[in-house]
C-alpha cells in the first residue's frame, strides 16, 4: 500500500514567489543580510473557534480576551518605516483576527507608515459581512485569506460576499477547510511542535527529529500580542522566545545571538533541540534565498 500524500495548500506556491520577491538586504554587522519577509502578528489571545486539528481543542488550552496595545504596533510600524519595509504583513497567528474591534485601526497604521507593504489577514468569516469586508480594505488591506470550516454552502456564501463587494481574484482567497479526515480537512496538518497531543484530531509527536533543513525562522518574524517574538509560528507552545519587541528593537531580535544559532542549527538540518525534535513540518517550501543569506555570511 502506498503512502498517504499530505494535503498542501495550493496558496503556498503563491506565498513562496512574494517571499522571494520582496526580499530586503541590510547592513549588519559588517555583513548584506535580510529582513523577515513576513511579519506574522498573533493581535490578541482569543478565538472564537475550537477546530478539531488546532491546538485549541485542548481543554487545557487557555483562551484570553487580551489584545495588542497600539503603542506596541506602531513601534513596529515606526521601526519598519526606517527600512521602507515593503515585505508582507499578516494578522493571524493562534487567533481571530476579526474579534479585535481595533482591527480596522491596525491595519490603517501599517497602510500609513507602509505604503509599500502587502498586508494580508487570515480570517474564519464567522463574522464577516459587507460592511467589514469594504472597511478592511478602506483601510488598506492587500488581501484576504478565508477559511470556511462548516461546509461547501458556507464558503460559497463568502466566495459570493467578496464577489458583491468586487473584489479581484488576487484580493481574497476562500480556503475550503471542511474537507474529510482522508484529505486532512483540506489543510496542511501539522503537530504544531508537539501541542497535538491532546487535540481533538491527534497528531502524534516526532519520536526522532527530522533530518532536513527548516527555513521558517529565517524568513518569518512573528510578534504574538505580548511583544514575544517566537522563533516560528508553529511553536503555539511558546517553548522558544526571541525576545520582546516592548523592549528590544526589532532588528537587535532578529538579528540577535538567539535567532542566528537556531538559523544556523537549522540550515544545517540539525533539528536537535525542543520544539523543533518534535515538529514534522517540512519547513522548505519557501525561503530558501534567504536561508541561504544567513548561511554564506556566518
Amino acid at each position: 500500500m502506498g503512502v498517504k500524500k499530505k494535503f498542501l495548500d495550493t496558496n503556498l506556491k503563491h506565498k513562496s514567489k512574494i517571499v522571494e520577491a520582496t526580499l530586503q538586504l541590510v547592513d549588519f554587522d559588517g555583513k548584506k543580510l535580510p529582513l523577515p519577509t513576513e511579519i506574522e502578528i498573533s493581535e490578541s489571545g482569543t478565538c472564537n473557534r475550537k477546530c478539531s486539528f488546532c491546538p485549541r481543542s485542548d481543554p487545557n488550552f487557555v483562551d484570553k480576551k487580551e489584545f495588542i496595545k497600539n503603542e506596541l504596533h506602531e513601534k513596529l510600524c515606526l521601526e519598519l518605516k526606517e527600512y521602507k519595509y515593503k515585505g508582507t504583513i499578516r494578522y493571524s497567528g493562534f487567533v481571530e483576527p476579526l474579534l479585535d474591534k481595533n482591527i480596522f485601526n491596525l491595519i490603517s497604521s501599517v497602510r500609513k507608515h507602509l505604503p509599500k507593504a502587502n498586508i494580508e489577514m487570515v480570517t474564519n468569516g464567522d463574522v464577516l459581512n459587507m460592511q467589514r469586508l469594504k472597511k478592511l480594505f478602506f483601510s488598506g488591506l492587500n488581501k484576504l485569506l478565508i477559511s470556511a470550516y462548516d461546509g461547501k454552502e458556507e464558503a460559497d456564501e463568502l466566495e459570493n460576499l467578496c464577489k458583491k463587494a468586487n473584489l479581484s481574484s488576487k484580493q481574497f482567497i476562500v480556503r475550503r477547510r471542511y474537507l474529510s479526515e482522508d484529505n486532512d480537512f483540506g489543510i496542511t496538518l501539522s503537530n504544531r511542535s508537539g501541542l497535538m497531543e491532546n487535540a481533538e484530531f491527534k497528531i502524534n509527536s516526532l519520536k526522532e527529529p527530522l533530518r532536513s533543513p527548516c527555513y521558517i525562522p529565517s524568513y518569518t518574524f512573528f510578534l504574538d500580542y505580548q511583544g514575544d517574538v517566537l522563533m516560528c509560528p508553529h511553536d503555539w507552545g511558546k517553548k522558544i522566545i526571541l525576545g520582546n519587541l516592548n523592549k528590544e528593537k526589532l532588528k537587535d531580535i532578529w538579528f540577535g545571538r538567539k535567532a542566528m544559532k537556531i538559523r544556523e542549527m537549522l540550515n544545517n538540518a540539525n533539528r536537535n533541540f525542543s520544539p523543533c525534535n518534535l515538529c514534522d513540518v517540512v519547513g522548505t517550501f519557501m525561503g530558501e534565498k534567504n536561508s541561504s543569506y544567513f548561511r554564506d555570511n556566518r
